[in-house]
Parts: C-alpha cells; structure tokens; sequence
C-alpha cells in the first residue's frame, strides 16, 4: 500500500512538470509566431491609370511596451506618372495593446503641399488635426484609428472581432476629418499573384456623411495582414491595390502581443 501511494505521488508530480513544460513550450510558440517587421509590396491600379505601393511595418519593445511605426510610399507608374508625378507619402506611429494598433501620430505628405497630419492626445481625449495652414481639435474616440493604421490594426486586434456576421464600428481619420466606419464581416476565397488563398473580408457599409467605399481583403494566413484592398474615393476614384510580394521578418526575442 505504502509502495502504490510513494508510485502515485511521483506519477502526479511527473504528470504536472510535463504539464508546465508543455504549457511553456506552447507560450514560447505564440510569442515566437508573431513578426517583427513585416514589409508588403503592393500592384495599384486605379481609373486613371497604374502605380506601386511599398508598406512596412515595424514592431519594437520599448521597456514595458511595444510601439509600431508603419511606413508607406505610393508612386505612379507609366502614363499615370504624368498625370501624378508626386509621390505620396504615410506613417503612422503609436503603440500596440491587447485590444491592437493606438496611434499617437499619422501623416500624409504629398510633393503638391496637399499634407495633412492627426495627433492622438489619449490622455486627454483630444484629436488634432492639421491640412495645410489649418488646425482644428475634437473629442478622441477610445477606438479611433488612422487611415493607414487601420488596415494592420487586425493583426494584432483579438481574433473573436473577426467572426463572420460581425459588424465593426471604428472612428477613423485622414489628418482632414475623422468618421464612424461600420464594417461588416464576412469570408471569401481570394486568387492573388501569391496563390489563392482564405480571406476575412470588411465590407464597409454605406453612410451618408462618408461617401468613400472601401472593402478589405484579410489573409489568416499572413496574420491578418491585408492582401487586396479596394476604394472609391470620395471624388469618385477608384483605386485596387492587390499584394505582389510579402516579406516577414522575426526574431527570437519578440515576445509581443500574443494572440
């Protein structure tokens, strides 16, 4: 008897270090699966005419936090280019929370000085927003993006967010204005030049104050990293941006924004 009771004691003491080494090796996972830097090239085609697009996005610890700064660099491309000869210019900066992307600052340069810039003040609930020689202040919204932040903001958003039938409510701003965008949630299969894959799909929902359509294309896959995003600008424009290359960068010590 006092044998079987000394072997049960070590067999429930074996069972729990497997236990605990399972439960570590599974946590080094998620924070090892999650990238560092992510950079996406982009084929753009509007109604006037083709373009490139170039986007990165870097994730850096900074003591106790994590922050993101997101670069973007669209330029046109053969006749197009004499229409817009500039290139257009986005970065958006902020920190990265459970709840995903909080900017602190977004700017849109363009070489026809038509620049804009937003200040996220989340402290006290203040939004500034600057184009040209104009300035102007309103209330921050707690879910309030930038409108380049919003297309990675779902990279590190919980994933229960994401379900099918869901319809998203997200204040979003340009540096110009700021409006409550309804998406709505859906799944499709997407053919891209990497292969066809399984997306999430946002479906921006109509509103009479915000003309501007936009529909989202989601790879699981890639971390939810946006692979076709198409919008009809509030001028009628109509610009498809389809994924030509992904590169993902990570590094052991990454243990940021586990899922």
């Amino acid at each position: 008897m006092k044998n079987s009771l000394i072997f049960l004691v070590l067999w429930w003491a074996n069972s729990a270090i497997h236990a605990a080494e399972n439960s570590l090796n599974a946590e080094a996972k998620d924070t090892a699966g999650l990238p560092a830097r992510i950079h996406i090239s982009y084929t753009v085609r509007t109604g006037i005419g083709h373009g490139e697009l170039n986007e990165t996005v870097d994730i850096n610890q900074e003591s106790d936090s994590h922050t993101y700064s997101i670069s973007s660099n669209a330029q046109a491309t053969g006749v197009f280019k004499l229409v817009n000869p500039g290139n257009i210019f986005r970065n958006s900066q902020g920190i990265v929370t459970e709840l995903g992307l909080r900017p602190v600052r977004y700017s849109d340069e363009r070489t026809n000085n038509n620049s804009s810039m937003a200040l996220f003040d989340w402290e006290n609930r203040i939004l500034t927003l600057k184009h040209q020689n104009e300035e102007k202040q309103t209330t921050l919204n707690i879910d309030t993006q930038d409108r380049l932040s919003l297309s990675y903001h779902f990279i590190f958003a919980p994933e229960h967010i994401l379900k099918t039938g869901n319809l998203l409510a997200i204040n979003v701003t340009d540096g110009r204005s700021h409006h409550l965008m309804q998406f709505e949630v859906s799944r499709e299969k997407l053919s891209t030049p990497l292969g066809e894959m399984e997306t999430i799909v946002l479906t921006k929902q109509h509103n009479q104050d915000d003309k501007m359509q936009r529909k989202i294309w989601l790879a699981p896959k890639y971390h939810m990293i946006p692979v076709q995003i198409q919008t009809i600008e509030e001028d009628g424009l109509n610009v498809d941006k389809m994924i030509a290359e992904i590169q993902i960068d990570y590094t052991e010590n990454n243990t940021c924004c586990k899922k």
